[in-house]
């Protein structure tokens, strides 16, 4: 017979779809997000019919840093225990997240799941909650991609779909990605886990859940090839990407891609070696256009067909 403590980590903790007139939450557990952006955001989500608040110190200021610890762990926990409040909202990434991630309240959590909606720094806290609770999250935001004025149509089309229905989201490959060059064959099934390369690698031995099974994703912005690589090497030669299903690549920005041995290379060195099918040149997360997607979730990569599947139905 199985134990208590076994069948409740096995129980997954998807929150229920966001309904007009149901309160969202802003906190800023990272960097010190830019007020007027996050304004028009809040001006997106209340034109759903969202009822739209913010934690108390979700504009304050500690160094580079949206307020001291404590505050945004306050403001994050406080979130997360208020019955009223059925989503969080990151203002931004940054960092900082890393700091609070192993301090959440994980019980509140289990009592009331709520969606987290983030990425970049606050991959972590998707990582932490998964490894605590099995919690599905959103990785994305109402981001203005690289080069854009406004947040896209088809961004924030992508999160109210997401966030207000319960239908299957399906990402399909952009080959004018530069990660696109990594797809390679097959299909794999597996919970979608991960996100930001950089968050991925500082999670490892503390907040870093068992990848057994999962559909790798991977993303990162603004990085020395030098950094990808050490991380890449620690997290193979520690193991934790042992038993992969697949890896699934978002969005590299502001990289130097036309180098002699650029990125994508060092990607293929040690993605190659994982033996798993890779799909490439997915629209995920810093640059034009970004999609949002369940962390958690149950998904199928085609990497034929150019599609990342999450269902829904059975998340």
């Amino acid at each position: 017979m199985e134990s208590p403590d076994r069948i409740e980590m096995d129980r997954i903790l998807t929150p229920p779809p966001l309904r007009p007139g149901e309160k969202i939450r802003f906190v800023s557990p990272a960097s010190l997000p830019d007020r007027d952006l996050v304004l028009r955001q809040a001006e997106i989500l209340r034109g759903w019919g969202l009822d739209v608040d913010f934690g108390e110190h979700a504009f304050c200021k500690h160094d580079y840093l949206a307020g001291t610890d404590e505050e945004r762990l306050t403001d994050f926990n406080a979130a997360l225990c208020d019955p009223e409040v059925r989503a969080i909202f990151t203002t931004r990434g940054g960092k900082g997240s890393y700091r609070i991630a192993d301090r959440l309240d994980f019980d509140a959590v289990r009592r009331d799941p709520k969606f987290l909606i983030g990425f970049s720094d606050i991959t972590i806290l998707h990582l932490s909650l998964w490894k605590h609770c099995r919690q599905v999250g959103v990785h994305g935001a109402l981001f203005v991609g690289d080069g854009e004025q406004e947040v896209s149509l088809e961004t924030s089309d992508s999160l109210r779909r997401l966030l207000m229905t319960s239908e299957d989201i399906i990402i399909r490959s952009r080959p004018e990605e530069p990660t696109w060059a990594l797809t390679t064959e097959g299909t794999v099934a597996g919970r979608l886990i991960g996100g930001n390369l950089d968050m991925v690698a500082t999670a490892a031995g503390w907040a870093l859940p068992d990848f057994h099974g999962a559909i790798l994703l991977l993303e990162a912005v603004n990085m020395y090839r030098g950094q990808v690589d050490r991380q890449l090497t620690m997290l193979r030669k520690a193991g934790h990407l042992n038993g992969l299903a697949g890896v699934a690549v978002g969005q590299f920005t502001r990289f130097e891609f036309d180098r002699r041995f650029s990125v994508i290379d060092i990607l293929r060195e040690h993605l190659d070696m994982l033996g798993v099918p890779v799909l490439g040149g997915l629209p995920l997360r810093h640059g034009r256009s970004p999609l949002n997607v369940p962390i958690g979730a149950t998904a199928v990569l085609d990497a034929q067909a150019g599609t990342l599947t999450v269902r829904r139905g059975n998340a």
